[in-house]
């Protein structure tokens, strides 16, 4: 019999946790709107979000939720971008989700994902382009406020805000694009800031617009917060550091190495 040494058996533990504490697990860069409500459920990967106009695969439940505004109204968006790739967003308005604006042509780079223009200004159906435009991780959820048009009114309308992703493999399906929607209704009287033109009003985490652009350095290097134990399969090939799965696993190592040791004891 192969006698094992409480020092070796306290060393191989140690070595088991150490590689399964840093091992990663494959993702796909994703984000969830947060607000205004959406339109579908979501998952805590954004779940649904690759097919558009809406996120339309299959995976969520229609919420049934359509939020009240005036013309003129200011919107707000906050988005949490839970696994990062560079890239930027978009918002767009239509009356009907058929007459969303078709996703930007895509020009390869080193990878099929390499750069979209940027529509600057922004011409209805968009409201605002260039949005969030990031090279770095953020360091949380973040927020713009969108101007809507004055002249425009419904009962159910479709905002929709996209996710451009640079330096990506394409998504099946989804291509470069990660999709989100929320219903709204316009209705009643101009509010007090609509004499303004519709568009976007402030981007106070590094929102930019610009021509041909993709990417900027407005953003601020941070660590994501990654849900937790969460999963999701796809055709990206990045990965980030996974949930709570390789915590729990270290775990489950040390209570062998105590077993061994005290089988040993006895």
């Amino acid at each position: 019999m192969v006698r094992i040494s409480r020092r070796h058996a306290v060393g191989a533990a140690l070595v088991a946790v150490g590689i399964l504490v840093l091992a990663p697990s494959p993702a796909n860069a994703h984000f969830i709107l947060m607000e205004p409500a959406s339109w579908m459920t979501q998952d805590s990967l954004g779940f649904p979000e690759k097919l558009g106009p809406c996120g339309d695969e299959e995976g969520g439940t229609p919420t049934g939720t359509v939020t009240a505004y005036h013309p003129g109204d200011t919107v707000t968006f906050t988005v949490s971008e839970v696994v990062y790739h560079p890239g930027h967003y978009r918002i767009a308005l239509a009356t009907d989700p058929s007459m969303l604006p078709a996703e930007p042509t895509v020009t390869a780079d080193s990878t099929p994902c390499g750069s979209v223009p940027v529509e600057s200004p922004a011409v209805y159906p968009v409201l605002a382009d260039g949005v969030f435009t990031h090279t770095a991780p953020f360091n949380g959820p973040q927020t713009v406020q969108v101007r809507l048009p004055t002249d425009v009114t419904c009962d159910n309308c479709t905002l929709q805000i996209i996710e451009f992703m640079s330096d990506h493999g394409l998504n099946v399906p989804g291509g470069c694009f990660y999709h989100h929607c929320a219903n709204i209704s316009i209705s009643g009287d101009v509010s007090d800031g609509g004499n303004a033109d519709a568009g976007m009003v402030e981007t106070p985490d590094g929102g930019a617009s610009g021509d041909d652009a993709s990417t900027g350095d407005d953003a601020s290097p941070s660590t994501m917060d990654t849900p937790d134990g969460s999963s999701a399969s796809s055709g990206c090939g990045c990965a980030v550091a996974g949930g709570d799965a390789p915590i729990t696993l270290a775990i489950g190592g040390l209570f062998v190495a105590a077993a061994a040791l005290f089988r040993r004891r006895r």
